[in-house]
């Protein structure tokens, strides 16, 4: 795809105020998938009639996998929209997607008053946010990229990723304070649906910050865009490096809905710790991750990004299940929180360094849709699976400390892929550079222009 630049680009005036506009649509998905995670034991028992809690758990786990499932769908489709038309006109699309399918679930009735219907309409919901969902992180992850300044991708695409964190850290708060002012059967009944409409209020608010984005100024610099047949075409003929950069991902988002979405579920009906307990450390892990990932993104910066990415997957492989297995032994409050904390690490600095290193290695006149691509397939099959997945294999091993193999499983992958994608030993940090054809340890992406 042919492409040509303006000779002085428009440059973005606030570079904070871009970066807060772009990721309060983060704040949004973050948030629903957040409380959908946390109160899945209430949900369950409101939109899916069993009489086994852990029943109800796999139904409400499976519902919020199957959502996922939109993204790679979104990805594609969004992603097309969003390199043809603009980062700015296509974030404002996906944030009126996330919003009709988070006012879905908040005020869907219960099974116990419209029957069968509740499941469907949680579901139809759910696919709507994983539709818009399947684009929302590359969008923001490649405008941030397209306004950040040279040597400084990493830094500044981590805030997609750290702004997330604020939405736990207030989804968090919102939930401890309502489990302490309510009894519990009363939360279970009726007032987790609270915080849900809380985040509905908000919509318009982001709604004003996404509207007064500036568009990149590396979009507006390139002359001609392609159409959607050639973004699908080159989308396609691209399938290693998506793969590859999915297979960098899973690190990222097993992790994440892990020390996120299920730490509350495992906290309160795994280890049997109280709900406040289990609140609490879910908001002290958002804190960290807001901290770690802007670290992770300039050491990869500095350092280049295949060490930093192959450390973190390094010592998650080796220091997982030892760290679960200690947890569950002789669950405690303080036990929890610090193996929540080590794993907040992992993902904060591996999540710094992956950002960067997958919107360079994908090509750039369909930045978005690779991005997205990659990331959506990670989330889809992987990320959003560990819920299920790590409910699932306690139930099967009766091992509590057996979500480790699946956070095990995502390092393996990890550490495959950046070694593919970086190969031999010259520094990563030059894959920010445009590789040139004598050099030998370049990137596989040599397609991939980065500046």
């Amino acid at each position: 795809m042919p492409q040509t630049s303006i000779p002085h680009a428009p440059t973005v005036k606030s570079h904070i105020g871009a970066i807060l506009r772009t990721t309060s649509g983060n704040f949004l998905e973050q948030i629903d998938f957040f409380l959908f995670g946390f109160y899945a034991s209430a949900s369950g028992k409101a939109f899916f009639a069993s009489d086994s809690e852990t029943a109800s758990l796999l139904n409400t786990f499976g519902v919020f996998w199957v959502g996922a499932l939109m993204r790679p769908v979104g990805a594609i489709v969004l992603g097309a929209y969003i390199d043809k038309i603009g980062r700015r006109q296509g974030l404002i699309v996906t944030l009126s997607s996330m919003a009709i399918g988070t006012v879905i679930i908040a005020f869907c009735p219960s099974y116990a008053t419209i029957g069968i219907a509740a499941p469907v309409i949680v579901l139809l919901g759910r696919l709507l946010q994983g539709f818009s969902a399947g684009v929302e992180v590359g969008g923001v992850s490649v405008y941030l990229s397209e306004i950040a300044p040279s040597g400084k991708r990493g830094f500044y695409t981590s805030f997609q990723s750290s702004s997330q964190q604020v939405a736990i850290f207030v989804a968090a708060i919102v939930g401890y304070l309502l489990s302490e002012s309510m009894p519990a059967e009363t939360v279970a009944a009726w007032a987790w649906r609270i915080p849900f409409l809380l985040g509905c209020l908000i919509i318009p608010l982001i709604f004003f910050l996404r509207r007064t984005l500036e568009e990149t100024p590396e979009f507006l610099a390139m002359k001609q865009h392609p159409t959607a047949r050639e973004v699908f075409a080159s989308a396609l003929a691209n399938w290693r490096i998506v793969i590859l950069g999915m297979m960098i991902a899973i690190l990222t988002t097993t992790t994440f809905y892990f020390v996120t979405v299920y730490t509350p579920t495992f906290g309160k009906t795994v280890l049997k710790l109280t709900t406040g307990e289990a609140l609490l450390v879910t908001l002290l892990v958002a804190m960290t991750n807001f901290i770690w990932n802007p670290i992770g993104g300039a050491v990869s910066d500095r350092i280049g990004r295949k060490p930093v990415l192959l450390t973190i997957a390094g010592l998650a492989l080796v220091t997982v299940y030892p760290a679960l297995y200690w947890l569950v032994s002789a669950p405690t409050f303080g036990k929890m929180l610090a193996v929540e904390m080590l794993f907040s690490f992992y993902f904060g600095i591996y999540s710094g360094a992956m950002l960067g290193a997958l919107v360079e290695i994908v090509p750039k006149h369909v930045r978005t849709t690779c991005f997205s691509l990659a990331f959506a397939l990670a989330a889809a099959l992987f990320g959003t699976f560990t819920p299920f997945a790590s409910t699932w294999l306690i139930d099967q091993t009766d091992n509590k400390a057996s979500p480790s193999f699946w956070l095990m499983f995502a390092a393996v992958l990890g550490i495959i892929a950046a070694l593919a994608v970086y190969p031999g030993t010259a520094k990563p940090s030059k894959v920010a550079r445009r590789p040139r054809p004598e050099r030998p340890n370049k990137p596989l992406s040599v397609q991939a222009t980065s500046r």
